[in-house]
C-alpha cells in the first residue's frame, strides 16, 4: 500500500512519480510533463489516448497552447464560464509543451482546471500535471482510492479516510470540446452539458 499524506504525495508528484489523488470527476493518475510516459506505461494504454493537462487556474495552462487573439478571447469566454469544472478543451498545443503528452498528435493538448480543493492545492504547488483517470485502459475508471492503491501499487496515492473516499468526485469524466479553428466539436459528453450556439467566429 502506498497511500501518502498531501505534503508527501506533492514531493513526489514534483520529483517525477506517478501519483493520484480525487477531482471533481474521477480520480486522476498524474505526473508532471515530462514523465507523462509513466501513465502510458502503468496504464497500458494506446499512444494514440492522449493525456490531459490538468491546472489550478486558466493562467498556469495558458503557456501551454497558442492561438490568434481572437482564438484566446474565444477560448477565455468557455473558461471563465465553466472552469473550474468538468469541462475539457482540447485547444493547439504551444512549443513548450511536451510530445509525449499527445504522441500521435502533438499539435493539440486537452487542458483543464478542476473544480476540487484537493486537487487545486496538490496542483497549486506542483505546476500543470499531465492527467488521466486512474484505471488500466478499456475499464471503468476507479472510483475510490483505495481501489487505485490495489491496482497500482507503486502509485502514491493520498490517503483518505473511507468517508472521504465516498465523496471524491461525480464519477462521470468531464466534457471535452475541441477547437476546430471556427467552432467547438463536442468529443465527448461528460458531466457538463455544453452549450455551443453563441462560440462560433
Amino acid at each position: 500500500m502506498t497511500q501518502v499524506s498531501l505534503e508527501n504525495l506533492i514531493v513526489g508528484a514534483r520529483s517525477g512519480f506517478l501519483v493520484s489523488f480525487p477531482t471533481d470527476t474521477v480520480p486522476a493518475l498524474a505526473t508532471i510533463p515530462e514523465k507523462a510516459g509513466l501513465i502510458f506505461i502503468a496504464k497500458q494504454r494506446s499512444q494514440d489516448k492522449p493525456l490531459i493537462l490538468m491546472g489550478a487556474s486558466a493562467e498556469d495552462l495558458w503557456p501551454y497552447v497558442q492561438g490568434s487573439e481572437n482564438e484566446y478571447k474565444i477560448w477565455q469566454k468557455i473558461t471563465d464560464q465553466y472552469w473550474p469544472g468538468a469541462m475539457t478543451l482540447v485547444l493547439p498545443a504551444s512549443q513548450r509543451l511536451p510530445k509525449i503528452m499527445n504522441p500521435t498528435d502533438p499539435t493539440t493538448i486537452g487542458i483543464r482546471v478542476p473544480n476540487s480543493v484537493i486537487a487545486q492545492t496538490i496542483l497549486t504547488q506542483t505546476g500543470p500535471l499531465a492527467t488521466t483517470s486512474a484505471n488500466f485502459s478499456g475499464q471503468p475508471p476507479l472510483q475510490k482510492m483505495t481501489e487505485i492503491t490495489a491496482q497500482f501499487p507503486n502509485v502514491l496515492t493520498l490517503a483518505m479516510t473511507e468517508s472521504q473516499d465516498e465523496m471524491s468526485g461525480l464519477g462521470i469524466p468531464s466534457t471535452v470540446a475541441k477547437w476546430t479553428q471556427m467552432n467547438w466539436q463536442i468529443l465527448r459528453q461528460g458531466a457538463i452539458k455544453l452549450d455551443l450556439s453563441d462560440n462560433q467566429i
